[in-house]
């Protein structure tokens, strides 16, 4: 599902197959004395690197500095250990940290909110806005998603007016981060991009909206308001997306059965 400058439009992203994914022709067979030498160099590699990363990630947090300035840093993002947020408000995490860290934090779980299949449930979305976003922008938020999420879009993926899917089509929407970036921050305000995957669609046997999976970046300004980071606005563009893999797809029982029987997570940097 896109959100942001395109709200309310659903995607669905057809693998290309033929030829080598990035540009280059395939390449033919290596004879198998090659074929050893390549396995052999690729494992000693990898054992290199393991015994590199078991050194200990503890120096990346003094190379990104205290967070200071505007500039973007150039580490991924890396777990801290500190725990992100100590409350939740209808559903929702809240309380995080005036710092650069929780801005992180509260950007990658609103991500995670804004893009869920709550969003296309009249009475929850009331809810979202009111406890993502700054005031002065709850009423505009609000009228533009009612605009966007209308009774007509709704029936296009299977829900009812009230956002409910029938029983035996179970409507997905579930995004998961995959890293944070912080363009600019101060005490006040901060820019943070979010790359995220997910997957969305119907899980019923005959839908013409299949559940599928997707990979973009969402970009929210965040400002510090009632002791808390809120979104001041926020934008989603495609990508970056990786090569699909060969995995074969799982029904739509076993899709519907996973989202059930497996919970989601409260992101922290």
């Amino acid at each position: 599902m896109s959100l942001g400058d395109d709200t309310g439009q659903t995607r669905t992203r057809m693998p290309e197959r033929g030829g080598d994914p990035y540009g280059g022709a395939r390449r033919g067979g290596r004879s198998s004395s090659r074929s050893l030498v390549t396995v052999v160099g690729v494992v000693v590699l990898l054992i290199a690197a393991i015994a590199f990363a078991n050194r200990g990630g503890g120096d990346s947090a003094a190379e990104e500095g205290d967070g200071s300035g505007d500039s973007p840093k150039s580490a991924a993002t890396a777990p801290s250990g500190e725990k992100p947020v100590d409350t939740k408000a209808s559903g929702i995490p809240s309380g995080f940290a005036h710092d650069r860290q929780g801005a992180e934090s509260a950007a990658a779980n609103y991500a995670v909110t804004l893009v869920s299949a709550d969003i296309l449930k009249p009475a929850r979305r009331t809810e979202i806005v009111r406890q993502v976003f700054v005031a002065d922008k709850q009423a505009s938020l609000k009228d533009r998603f009612n605009r966007a999420y209308t009774k007509e879009f709704l029936s296009n993926l299977g829900l009812d007016e009230n956002g409910n899917a029938a029983a035996d089509n179970p409507y997905i929407s579930r995004t998961m981060p995959v890293g944070t970036k912080v363009t600019s921050y101060s005490d006040t305000a901060a820019a943070i991009e979010v790359w995220c995957t997910g997957v969305f669609g119907t899980a019923g046997e005959k839908t013409t909206n299949p559940v599928t999976s997707d990979w973009f970046t969402m970009s929210l300004q965040l400002h510090w308001a009632d002791d808390d980071w809120k979104v001041d606005s926020f934008s989603q563009k495609d990508g970056p997306a990786p090569v699909p893999g060969d995995e074969k797809a799982s029904t739509a029982e076993e899709m519907a059965k996973a989202v059930q029987e497996y919970g989601g997570f409260t992101y922290a940097r």
